[in-house]
This record gives structure tokens, sequence and C-alpha cells, in this order.
């Protein structure tokens, strides 16, 4: 699955609060075992090297959608998420930002002994994808952040951002073992950052004169020439904005929510009883499982999941956030193999009600497709904007500016308009 494309990521200070830290560890977590659950974890490799999935991922675990920071976070909260559970879903993550980069080779290593791969191989895989990123792709970006995922039956991921100091931007390259046949030829899924114009690319195509010249001063034996992916382009401005996001989309996804007979409809797949927001927040968390690569070349229309923390486009709702993850984590909970009856009555058993719950958001996300292609609605911006910040403070909407109690960011009531133009 190759995304290709151009993106800007600008380089974003600030941090990750505790408060949010934990639970977009907790959400990345229990997508990943959605994911694995009904795809394999070969196919969560594949959508990890999807930047315009993993942007998605970002903006619905609640990270500011399109910085250089959801790199970080989402890479961060899969390793601390997923290592405890490693031996279960038989996927490892191994390395990170800085100093933690520089663990990749002993993690390989030691994973490999507990497991039974070529250690040093997957060591040189490591290395090979850093060099090249890092130099001969001259683009004026340096790598500070590298991932090496790895799956128990040997296929592996490279998520590794680079930054460059002149121009304030990042840059963000997608490896996956599936989709390379050499490391000369092909090798990028995708390419995310901000289009630099005529870059020096020694491993291009159109490099192979460049390539020579070198190879004959070192009498080296010449490599084949390779092809980097197109790139993916996101916008430089911080907040969300209506041409950044698909309003047809949008626009079924809150038909859903709050249009009654589709509400009613929406929670009888669901198989619960849920109010408007977290139905509007559990669709597009069953569109970052169970949705096709074409579902996700607007990233910004998931930040209408769980907000921003830097409050674009509106402050994380925490109530809501909660309410989400909660019903994510005991379905898959429930869904696991140890069954109990609920008593002597014919009802569901715990493992069946929770495997139907999890089914039940595949279900919502296709009911919600089904929206879009035979109501197209077409969603009020401005006003869905303005609900939201509306209701945030009913919702403990909660911003990094204001960690301290009582100072939660808000907006005001504004005039109600609708939804929908």
């Amino acid at each position: 699955m190759k995304r290709s494309g151009v993106a800007d990521l600008p380089l974003h200070g600030g941090r990750v609060p505790e408060w949010l830290a934990h639970r977009m560890t907790a959400m990345g977590t229990a997508i990943t075992e959605a994911i694995v659950r009904d795809y394999g974890s070969a196919q969560f490799l594949s959508r990890l090297s999807d930047p315009l999935w993993f942007q998605a991922l970002g903006a619905v675990m609640g990270m500011d959608w399109h910085s250089s920071g959801v790199t970080t976070s989402v890479m961060g909260a899969l390793k601390r998420g997923l290592t405890p559970k490693a031996s279960e879903l038989g996927i490892h993550i191994c390395g990170g930002r800085g100093r933690f980069s520089r663990n990749t080779p002993s993690e390989l290593r030691s994973l490999s002994n507990r497991h039974g791969f070529d250690g040093e191989a997957l060591v040189r895989t490591s290395r090979l994808t850093a060099r090249i990123d890092n130099n001969a792709i001259a683009d004026g970006f340096q790598i500070y952040l590298h991932s090496f995922v790895v799956t128990n039956n040997g296929d592996w991921a490279v998520v590794q951002q680079g930054l460059n100091d002149r121009t304030g931007m990042a840059r963000r390259y997608h490896w996956h073992s599936v989709n390379v046949k050499d490391f000369v030829e092909e090798p990028h899924t995708a390419i995310v950052g901000e289009n630099q114009g005529t870059i020096m690319n020694l491993v291009d195509a159109q490099a192979k004169p460049a390539q020579q010249a070198m190879l004959d001063i070192v009498h080296d034996r010449p490599e084949k020439s390779l092809t980097a992916a197109r790139y993916l382009r996101m916008p430089n401005h911080h907040d969300v904005r209506a041409e950044d996001v698909n309003l047809k989309r949008l626009g079924a996804l809150l038909a859903m929510a709050y249009e009654r007979d589709l509400h009613d409809f929406a929670e009888l797949l669901l198989m619960e009883k849920l109010g408007p927001r977290t139905l509007q927040s559990l669709a597009l968390v069953a569109e970052v499982i169970h949705g096709a690569p074409n579902r996700f070349t607007d990233p910004a229309r998931f930040s209408f999941a769980h907000g921003g923390k830097d409050g674009h486009p509106f402050p994380v709702p925490l109530m809501t956030y909660d309410e989400s993850l909660n019903f994510l984590r005991a379905a898959l909970d429930q869904a696991k193999p140890v069954q109990i009856k609920t008593g002597n009555n014919p009802q569901l058993s715990e493992r069946e009600f929770g495997k139907e719950k999890l089914a039940g958001l595949r279900r919502l996300e296709r009911f919600a497709r089904s929206i879009e292609e035979k109501l197209q609605p077409q969603a009020n911006f401005d006003a869905a904007l303005a609900h939201e910040r509306a209701i945030s403070p009913s919702l403990d909407g909660r911003t990094v500016m204001d960690d301290k109690r009582g100072q939660r960011f808000f907006v005001g009531k504004r005039q109600q308009r609708s939804l929908f133009d």
C-alpha cells in the first residue's frame, strides 16, 4: 500500500501533557489491537507505512493534526503501549527519538536473540534506511527520530523523521519490507515533508551520471537507481480550516451523530446507548481501523474525533475521549478467548458480546460511508466548529495551555446554526 505526495510538517515546540499522553497510549494500543485482531500484524505495518493514515491516527489520538510533533508523540505512545503486549500481538517497536534512536541496534539484536531473527541483517537494514534518508537524499533534513517496527514473522516497517533548522520544517520518511525488493529500487513507501524544490537525491533514477562519476572515482561497483516516492503536501497553518476537510465526509459523520433516525440506527449497530458526541468520535475511530486507503486524504477531519492539545480545531473533550476509549477497550477485553456466561437466560456470552461490539465498529464505518454516498450531506464547517467549541466546557474540554484547574479553554456560546448547509 503506497501513499505519496507532499506535506508540510512545521517544526512545532511544546510538549504532550500527561493527561493526554496516557490517553494517547491507551487509544493507540486499542486501535492497534483492533487492526491486528481483524487484519493481522502485516496489515498494521502497511498502515503504519502510509503517511496519510499515520497523520489521521495522530489526529484521532488528540495530537495537533499537522505538526512535526505527531511523529514523535504517536511513535512514543505506540512504543509505551505495545511493548507490554509484544508477546500477545507479535509487534515490537525499537528505537525512538534522539538518544533512543541510537539504542535501535542493541534492541534489534536482543529481540532477534529471543525470536530467532537474523539480528545483524535487521541492524544493517536499520542503518541503511537511516543513511539513505540522511545522506543519500541530500534534502537538507537531518534524521533525529528512527523507529523500527518488527513483527514475529520478520516483517518490518521504519518511520523516521528529519529536521531542517534553516526552514523550520520536518520531513517524515516511511519504509516497509513488503514493498522493498531492493534497497536501491523504489525503497520508500512514502516521504512526507515540505517541498524544498530541486534537491540532490543520489539514489534517484535521474542521478545516474552523478552516481557513475562518483563510483568511477572510487572504482566501486555501480548500484541500481531508485525513485523516491512523491510527496504528501500539508498546509502550513496551524488551525483547521474548511479547505482542509472533505465536507461531504464530515457531513455524513455529523448527520449520523445528530439526526435522530440515523443516530438511532447507528446505536443499534453498536449495541450501545451513546450520545451524539461519542458516536461521532467512535465513527472516526472505526474509520481509522477499517477505512480504505483513499479515506485518509483529509487527515484534518480526524481531529473532529478528539480535538487537539493546542485547541485546534477545539479543545480535547476528555469525557468523550474516555467514553470512546472505554467502549473500545471493553469490547477488546470482552472479545478475548476467556468466555464467561452472563447467566442462564439466552443472552450473549461476554466474549460474543465483545465480538459483536467490535463488529459494530466495522458496520458503523460502512454505515457512515453509505450516508455519504447516498445522502451526500454537506457540512457547514463554521457551524460545526462553533458547536464543538460551545459544548467544550460541558465535555471537560482541555488544552495544553490550561493545565491548571479552573483554566479551561472556552470560546463562549455562539448563535446556534444548522450543522449542514
